[in-house]
């Protein structure tokens, strides 16, 4: 599965997510816009690998032959940002849905947790499983999972100078108030570089991802 690829969409915010204290862009009086980053990736999951559908037989794709269908939900992230490395800790919820209720029945799922820098380079992947039990008479299961990303923080500071052009007050009626400086190609790159995701998924073989996109 190409994470690059299916990871792009998200860096078209990336560059205005998060939360800090420091790095705001802003105008006095009031004109312009204001936006803050921060160290911590922004936590996502890449379009098509949210659910994932289990068939039996496995080689049909008809309808009467889906058997579990699980979906990955309730993402959300812990941060610690506060030394050399950003840690950021990934947890989320599986809810699954069985066709057949007939007895308990174990079924095991894979994941991935990647990081992404600059919307397209993927640094990082790693695969994990979370397992759901689906008590006998019961259509329904449920299950945690986690991931943990680590990111230098050095590599997710913006250079100086640069966070000098984006922090630089500007007053309304200057030729320079009215240019966003995110469009300058320099300043532009250097966001991306900084620029971290944490995503996560469902890990889908070429097929499985390839029904999801289809359907």
């Amino acid at each position: 599965m190409n994470i690059a690829r299916i990871a792009a969409p998200l860096a078209v915010v990336a560059a205005l997510a998060g939360c800090s204290r420091e790095g705001e862009i802003s105008v006095e009086g009031g004109v312009g816009i204001q936006a803050t980053r921060t160290a911590c990736p922004i936590v996502g999951v890449p379009a098509g690998t949210g659910d994932i559908t289990l068939f039996d037989p496995p080689a049909s794709r008809d309808a009467a032959a889906i058997d579990v269908v699980a979906n990955l939900t309730n993402v959300r992230a812990e941060c610690a940002d506060s030394g050399d490395d950003v840690v950021s800790t990934v947890s989320f919820t599986v809810q699954a849905r069985r066709q057949r209720a007939d007895g308990e029945r174990t079924v095991t799922l894979p994941y991935f947790v990647a990081i992404v820098r600059g919307g397209t380079n993927v640094t990082a992947k790693r695969i994990g499983q979370v397992t759901l039990t689906f008590p006998a008479g019961q259509l329904r299961a449920q299950a945690q999972g986690q991931g943990t990303s680590v990111i230098a923080r050095s590599a997710a500071t913006l250079p100086a100078e640069v966070r000098e052009q984006l922090t630089k007050k500007r007053k309304a009626g200057q030729e320079e108030a009215a240019v966003d400086p995110l469009t300058a190609p320099g300043v532009r790159a250097a966001v991306a570089r900084a620029t971290f995701e944490a995503l996560v998924g469902f890990q889908l073989t070429d097929e499985q991802l390839r029904y999801n996109t289809t359907r």
